[in-house]
Formats: structure tokens, sequence, C-alpha cells
């Protein structure tokens, strides 16, 4: 695991176990009695809120993970069904807590008064957390933060990398499987992408019709490789589930996709619904090499930009495709195919 991915999923747990530790002192000071407020007492209790509070989490990645089921219902099936799930949760872990950390067996006024209490404690919380998860879902981790801080309220000019990356064949797919039919490959074409984007680091833009726009900060801790083996690992993930497209779709997507670096200006834009805009020369050029694959014949187009960002790599097999003037761009710019070398 990278060093990026492994503070990605250390961070949060930390964060939420201190929280839990507050929470779980703060509830000994609100509902105990006075004769019970001992030192033991209060690091129990705080141990017992971190506990369930990284339990809570935790469910909730599990459902995320292995929960698909339920977030194919409508919303209000998905809603009771987590809170339903998470009730059970919460109550078996109180209940284990109790016995664990105190050393005695359940008390009839405890399950009475105090159970309850943490219960309700427990699902309140849950709130928030599950809120903070959805929102970061649907519109990214770093979209949102940069929101609430207000960071692109005024026009920013940063150094991106981005990955422009379609379906193929996906108009010839809607006359031959119907538009429904084919928004549901999609669907599910984009589900099975997004943990390689994630795990490289790469952060979801926007997904337009049969495409998706995925970009990384340039300059983000030198490991410049990343880039093209999250394009990879997209191909080794798509290949890992063709038996599984061939018996629910017939057919086994493929994608084209063009990469390139440079200065974006990057800007918060709407009232009514926020969003974060990238504008620029690198956009259109990125764009117009996804476009250029298929008359190149080759799936992956990288720009001379990006590819001297790039150490040298045995591994890969870089094909120079020359000069060319893209569509919609008076400049030409030296075009490269790259792929996987195949090992012998």
């Amino acid at each position: 695991m990278h060093g990026g991915t492994m503070r990605r999923a250390v961070t949060p747990v930390i964060v939420l176990a201190v929280f839990g530790l507050l929470v779980g002192g703060l509830f000994r000071y609100a509902f105990d009695e006075s004769d019970e407020a001992s030192v033991s007492n209060y690091v129990r209790s705080a141990l017992d809120g971190a506990a369930l509070t990284v339990i809570v989490w935790a469910t909730h990645l599990y459902l995320a993970a292995r929960g698909g089921w339920l977030r194919r219902q409508s919303l209000i099936v998905e809603l009771i069904g987590r809170s339903v799930i998470l009730a059970v949760t919460v109550a078996a872990a109180a209940i284990v807590l109790e016995i664990v950390l105190y050393g005695h067996g359940l008390e009839a006024k405890w399950m009475r008064e105090t159970f309850l209490k943490i219960i309700g404690v427990g699902l309140l919380l849950s709130i928030p957390i599950t809120t903070i998860y959805e929102l970061v879902r649907m519109i990214g981790g770093h979209t949102l933060l940069s929101i609430v801080l207000g960071r692109y309220r005024q026009p920013v000019r940063e150094e991106r990398v981005l990955l422009f990356l379609d379906l193929v064949g996906s108009t010839t797919l809607a006359e031959s499987m119907g538009e429904l039919r084919v928004q549901e490959l999609l669907t599910r074409f984009f589900f099975d992408i997004d943990e390689p984007i994630v795990s490289h680091g790469g952060e979801v833009h926007a997904y337009v019709g049969d495409e998706v726009i995925v970009t990384w900060p340039a300059n983000a801790d030198g490991r410049w490789r990343r880039y093209l083996d999250c394009v990879f690992a997209i191909e080794d993930r798509l290949a890992k589930r063709a038996d599984q497209y061939r018996k629910e779709f017939g057919v086994v997507p493929a994608f084209r996709a063009g990469m390139h670096a440079g200065p974006v200006v990057i800007a918060e834009c709407g009232d009514s619904r926020r969003q974060i805009a990238y504008f620029g020369d690198t956009v259109n050029v990125t764009a117009r090499l996804q476009e250029h694959c298929k008359e190149a014949g080759r799936p992956l187009l990288v720009s001379g930009d990006l590819l001297h960002l790039l150490p040298p790599d045995r591994d890969l097999v870089v094909e120079p495709l020359g000069s060319t003037q893209l569509r919609g761009r008076a400049a030409s710019i030296d075009i490269f195919s790259v792929a996987r070398r195949v090992s012998s």
C-alpha cells in the first residue's frame, strides 16, 4: 500500500477515535451519577466512545465496499437499511464493550438506562458521519474541502495532471442494447474503475456522458508513475471482471484515454449548485488527446509535457507519434503512445 493510500485510510480513523474519546468522556459527565465520577470510569467511557465511533465508521466502510445491493435501492430504503444495520452493530458492540471494559456481566439497570442512551448517542453520531461520507462520495473530498474553505472563490492557477477516459463504442452499443441498458453498463463501468482511481491518488472531477475526467496535483510527492499506473490498474480491474460483464451485458467494456500535464485555472462556479470548474488550454488538449486515440488506433495517448515528468521505466513501451496538430488547436503537440511491456 502506498504511503498516500495508507494516510487516507488511517487519518479518518485517528480523527474519529479522538472524537470518540471526547464524546465518551462527555457521556460520562452528562449521564452518570456523581459518585461514579472516578478517573478509571472516565477512561473506560472514553475508550468506549472511541471504540464505538470507530466501529460505526468501519460499518460505513463495509457498507460502501460490500453494500452495493443496498445502494441500488431507493434512497428511503437505503437510509432505513443503514439505520437498522447501525443500530444492531452499535447494540452488539456496546454489550461486548461493557463486559470487556468493566469486567462484569450485564446488569439490569445498565440495560434499562445506560444501554438505551448509548444506542441513542451512537445513532445520533452516525448522522454527521454518514452525511460527511455521502457528501465526499457525491462531490469528492478535495472538492468538498475546497468549497468549505472557499479556496476557489477567486480563480486559482495550479499545475495539474489530467486524464480524460471514455467508454469505447457507446453509441454503437446504445443502438444494439438500448439506451437504458447501456446506461446500466456505463454505471457499472464507472463504479468499477473508481477504486483504481482513488487508490492511485486521483480525484474524479466529473462524469460527462460516457467520459470520466480525473485529476492530480502535478507536484504531489514526486510519485509521477502513479498517473500511468492508474490507467493500467483500470485495465486490470476490467480484465478481472470480464466474465461478469459478458454474463450480464454480453460485452466487456474497453476505453480510450488521453493524459496531459500543465497549468489549469480552477474556480468555484454557480450559486444554487456550486461546482469546481477547470479552464484553460491544458483541459482542451487533454480532451483532444482522448479524441485522437481513435484516429491513432491507440488506447492511451500522453503528451510530451506529461512524459517529461515521468522517470525512464523499462516496463513501459513508449512509441513517439510525432508532432500533431489536434483538432481546434493551432499549435502542434508531441504525442506518445504508452503501454506496458509484455513479459516474454
